[in-house]
Formats: structure tokens, sequence, C-alpha cells
């Protein structure tokens, strides 16, 4: 019996991944799947109908880990096979024939869908806890929670139904058709009607609220946020409505989805994920109107935007092409803050962009743009300057018209770099393998090239002309002078004896770059300083508080009064530091110092987000106070989902031997 499975199994995987693509394309997929958190668990019912595009016996679908029932084509049973990575599916399949597939599958999720907070129930704490499910299909694949395709090139026309409690709001890609009312449970029906990959189906599942805003095109905006982060929600996703409206008109393509959802949630992997038509970002972007000063969601939120066009529209064949998806959402992403912030802000990225990729290239980490084993940097950064400088070589008109093209003949498609190429020549009527050899091909950024582009910008100009490394009478002016605030901070950074006590009356930008500056603070500037503690910067408070707090060990108690009701962003970086120098300060609120050190602890939970952890477990370990909870927590940080935390929490743990 052994021996006669081996042999099937041998017959059914004789095709690879590369000939799948040729042999079936996968038209629709109906997804029903029940998703059970206590126990880490999916259940579902998928229905996929196919065409044969060649004659073969045997075709496979993604399915890492999971068990089947009642494989079905049509009405029939279907001989199959399931080797623990694909369900192979046995049958003399013919071509141009449409043929439908059903089956019940059962999986325990090891990666790409995540359970978060259904373990965690401490007293004192459970209002804090965040109960959550989603999705991370990326790099992790979607076949890990759902029979799908790992394959970009596999576009299925997906419908999906979520059952799950009913206390909870359920998201997923596409328009919302119906919610069926059960007795304990809710099953949300979402519907989608244009093609895409696997890795973009996604779905997250918490206690939300929302609210709406509709495009000029009339493509509705939904934005969530956790109830308790009402105040928050309109900082965190100021001008969305402005950058779609834009996007949609440089572009010159419709988006091309139903709806456009975008939801916070606890702990994700990356900044955020541009799932189609759903968008999945890190709460800690959720920002009030102080927090938005340093540190708001709108590049990520602009990236994941137009990613909806370039990835999930048109969708790269292979690594090898990574730089179409990302190089063109860090590019239009910059063209849409460019429409809200200004050009002086476009530039002054692109100029920080440039050093990056050149400081990548001394450290001889450089890789040509189609090399499918480049850095982020590359990918991202690089693919923008790319399309800056092309945009400029073919002109703004033909470079909008070859975009809007390529867009047009491609939609629902893969692409090579190639394709992207041709349009462009086609529209411009240039060459342009000479620009593919430099700005493409080649191992290194062309550096020299992209600092002459920046300066037909004057801000890049005067910022490259300020420099006072080597003292002159002009760097005694230049902080009060109208030069810009980047200019000014680059003085102060290189040489913050130039400082003077009215310098402190510079914007936001200026004050923090000379708070991070004077780490030992002159007694003439110490009111001077003393004022950043009230600045609309929660870094500026920050970096204010512990330099005060060292500087004037008389003052402390006042340092600690003035800022004692101050959070910060979303990992709390000034509350923990505060809770750290209220522990540290003699005298200090002394029947109130236990109540610090338990509060301390308690931020290293799991029940909170890692970030707050991290800065919890830092301090911590600064002042020698971690106990017995606070290792247990980091013990159970190491096997964080998050890899750089789990990381760090080692690191931090391997420090103790």
């Amino acid at each position: 019996m052994r021996y006669l499975v081996c042999v099937l199994y041998i017959t059914f995987c004789k095709l690879s991944v590369a000939q799948q693509i040729g042999t079936v394309d996968f038209k629709t997929g109906t997804v029903k799947v029940n998703v059970m958190p206590e126990t880490k668990t999916v259940s579902g019912f998928v229905t996929y109908d196919f065409v044969m595009l060649k004659d073969t016996d045997s075709i496979f679908i993604d399915a890492v880990d999971m068990r089947f029932e009642q494989v079905l084509l049509g009405e029939s049973k279907l001989e199959s096979y399931n080797d623990g990575k694909k369900l192979w599916l046995k049958h003399a399949f013919k071509k141009d024939s449409t043929y439908r597939v059903s089956f019940n599958y059962w999986v325990v999720p090891k990666k790409a869908m995540y359970f978060i907070g259904w373990d965690l129930e401490r007293d004192g704490v459970s209002n804090v806890i965040k109960k959550q499910v989603w999705t991370q299909g990326q790099g992790k694949y979607t076949s890990h929670w759902l029979p799908s395709f790992d394959d970009m090139n596999e576009k299925v026309v997906f419908d999906l139904s979520i059952t799950f409690n009913k206390d909870f709001e359920v998201v997923a890609n596409g328009r919302l058709i119906n919610k069926q009312f059960n007795d304990t449970t809710i099953t949300w029906h979402y519907d989608m009607q244009e093609p895409m990959s696997s890795y973009l189906l996604a779905l997250a599942i918490g206690r939300y609220d929302k609210y709406s805003e509709v495009s000029k095109s009339g493509i509705p905006l939904t934005m969530y946020y956790y109830p308790e982060d009402s105040l928050n929600a309109k900082p965190t996703y100021r001008y969305t409505k402005d950058m779609f409206d834009f996007l949609e008109a440089e572009i010159g393509m419709p988006y091309a989805w139903q709806n456009y959802k975008q939801v916070p949630v606890k702990d994700f992997l990356y900044a955020g994920m541009e799932n189609t038509s759903l968008t999945i970002f890190s709460d800690a972007f959720m920002v009030d109107s102080i927090g938005f000063v340093d540190k708001n969601y709108v590049n990520v939120n602009a990236h994941e935007l137009a990613h909806q066009w370039f990835g999930n529209l048109v969708t790269e064949v292979s690594g090898t092409h990574h730089w179409l998806q990302e190089g063109f959402a860090t590019y239009y992403a910059l063209l849409a803050e460019r429409s809200v912030f200004g050009d002086n802000y476009y530039y002054w990225r692109l100029y920080e962009y440039a050093q990056e990729l050149l400081q990548q290239d001394r450290s001889e980490q450089g890789t040509s743009l189609l090399d499918p084993k480049s850095s982020s940097t590359t990918f991202y950064k690089r693919g923008a300057w790319v399309l800056h400088v092309l945009r400029e070589l073919v002109g703004a008109e033909a470079f909008k018209l070859a975009v809007t093209n390529y867009l047009k003949v491609y939609k629902f498609k893969n692409v090579k770099t190639s394709d992207f190429i041709e349009e462009v020549e086609k529209v411009s009527g240039k060459n342009l393998e000479e620009f593919v050899g430099m700005w493409l091909e080649s191992l290194t950024f062309p550096y020299n090239d992209a600092m002459e582009s920046l300066k037909k910008s004057y801000f890049i100009q005067e910022y490259l002309m300020v420099d006072c490394e080597v003292l002159t009478s002009k760097c005694n002016d230049y902080l009060s002078s109208g030069i810009s605030d980047e200019a000014k901070s680059k003085i102060i950074l290189q040489n913050p004896a130039v400082i003077k006590k009215e310098d402190f009356n510079n914007g936001v930008k200026v004050r923090q770059a000379i708070a991070q500056a004077l780490s030992k603070i002159p007694v003439g500037f110490k009111a001077s300083y003393e004022s950043f503690l009230e600045d609309n910067s929660y870094i500026t408070i920050e970096v204010a508080l512990i330099n005060l707090w060292t500087n004037f060990p008389k003052e402390r108690h006042r340092y600690l009064d003035v800022t004692k009701g101050i959070i910060g962003f979303k990992d709390c970086n000034v509350r923990v530091l505060w809770l750290t120098l209220a522990l540290l300060t003699e005298g200090y609120k002394m029947e109130r110092k236990q109540e610090y050190y338990n509060a301390l602890i308690d931020y290293t939970g799991p029940e909170y987000g890692f970030e707050i952890r991290k800065h919890a477990f830092q301090y911590l370990k600064w002042i020698n106070a971690c106990d017995g909870n606070c290792h247990e927590n980091l013990k159970q940080a190491t096997t964080h989902h998050v890899w750089h935390f789990s990381k760090f929490a080692k690191r931090l743990l391997e420090k103790e031997h």
C-alpha cells in the first residue's frame, strides 16, 4: 500500500509550478470559512471554477498542513492526494473545458493568519487586551490558512464569507453584500468583482468603530479605528481622500475596486500591507494631533494606496521585477505627499533616499534594481528615483500617458520591466537602452546624476550650500535667518556651538534638533530648554525630559510634575520614560513608587503592543529592576511573531548570562 501511495504521489507531482500557469486558469473562488480563535483553527468550504489551457492528468492547489474532505469535481468524487504542501487533483482534464472543484478543509495556520490576545485573561489588564485575528499573505503565503495559489501569476475573483463571534467586526476584501445573523455568530459575505493574486486576500477581525468618506469618483473610503481611539481617527487618516483623488487624477486610471478600507491591527509585521481594497496597518500609526507632527500615517497611507494600482491592478511576474510594485508605490506616494506638503517635502525625501542609497553602495551592498535579492532600499528608494529621473527625461506629459497606457494594457495581469519600458518608448519616441543600463541594471546607484537632478530645486541648493563643519562668520547668523528648517537642523547637528538663546524661537523641527544636540545644557539656556517640555512634539518632550532630569538634579520633581500626564505615541514613549525617572528620583511621590513600578512591569506583558514592551524592557534593564514577572514576559517575547522583537528579546536574555 505504501508503494502505491508513493507511485500516486510521483504521478501527481510531475507538474511543476511554472508549467501549471500555462496549463490551467483558475477563474473564481467562493470561500466560506469559520474562524475559531480559541483553538486557532480555520475550517471551510471552497469552490474553484477553472478553465483548462492544455490537456493534463493532474493539477494542484497550494495548501500547507491541511486536512481535506469531500473533494468533488462537479457532483462526483474526485481522486486527490494531499502531500502536506499541495492538494493534487487527478483527472483527465481536457483543453478548453471548464470545471468546478469543491472541498471541505481544516487547518491550524502556522503562518499568514495571526490570533492576537485570545489566550490572555489577566486580572486588571483586560481593558487593554486586543482580541483580533488578521492575515498577512505576502512573503508567508495565504496557502497557510486557505487552499489557494502561491504563484502570484494566478489571479482569481474571490468571494469571501467569514463566520465569527457576533461581538466583533469582520473586514475582508471587496464589498460587504450581506450579514447573516446566527445565534452567537455573524456570517459576513464579501464580494469581489475583479481578479487578484492570492497573497492579496485578507481579513481583519476585531472591535472597531469606523467613519466614511467618498472620493470624487464615487468610491467609498472607510477608515476603521478602536473605539478608545476616537479622537485619534481624524489625525491618523488626515489627507486620505485628498490623496485618493490626487492619485486617480495623476495616474489617469480609475481605481479598479469597489471600495477602499483601512484597518489598524496590533503587532503587525510591517508598517502596512496593500491587500486588494483592504489595507491593514500597524496600530502604532494611530496618533493624536501632536503625534502627527513626528510620526504620522500619511506616507504609509499613500504608499499602500498607490499599491492598489501598482501591485494589485498590475502584478510583477516574479521578484526580478519587484521594483514595479515597490518603486512605483514609493514614487507615487511621494507625488501624493507633494500635493499635500509641497515641493520642498518631495525633494527632501528624494535627497534622503539618495543618501541612503549612497551609504548602501559605500558598504558594498548595492545591487541591480533587477536583482530579486536586492534590499528594500533598492526596490523602494532606487525604484522611486528611476521614475523621478525618467519623468524628467521624457517629459511629464509623455511619462503620465505611458503609465496610463501601461496600466490599461496590463490591468489584472502580470508584468515585466520590459513591458513598462516599452510603453514609455512608444509614447516618448526615445530609446531607453542607455537609461535602463545606468539606472536599473548597474550595481551602483548613479548618485552624481541624482544630485544634479536635485539641484534643480532651490531648496536643495540652499541645503547643500549651507555648511558649518568649518566655522565661518555666516554660521553665527544662519539660525536666525530665513533658510529652511532642514538647513538649520543640519547646522545645529554639525556644530551645536553656534546655538544662541534666541535660536530657541524657531519652529518645531529646529527646536527638536536643538533638544537633541544639547545633551549638556548650558545654564544660560536652562529656561529656554525647559520650554521643550511643552512642545507639540513627543520626540522633543522625551529628549528634553531625560536631558533636563540629568543636567539639573535639583529640579527633577518639577520636571516630573510638568510631564506626569503625557503618554506620547502609541508606544507610550514619554510615559515609560516618566515612570522610570519617577522610580529613580529620590523623594518623589514615595507613597506611589510601588504603583509606578507595577505599571512599568505591566508594560512588558503580552497584552501590550511589542513597541511598548520593548521600551519597558529597555528601561527596566537600565535600572536593573527586571523582576520575575518581567523575566517571564521577556522569555515569552522570544517567541513573538514579529521577528525583530523576538530577536531583541533573545539578545536581552543573552546579556544576563
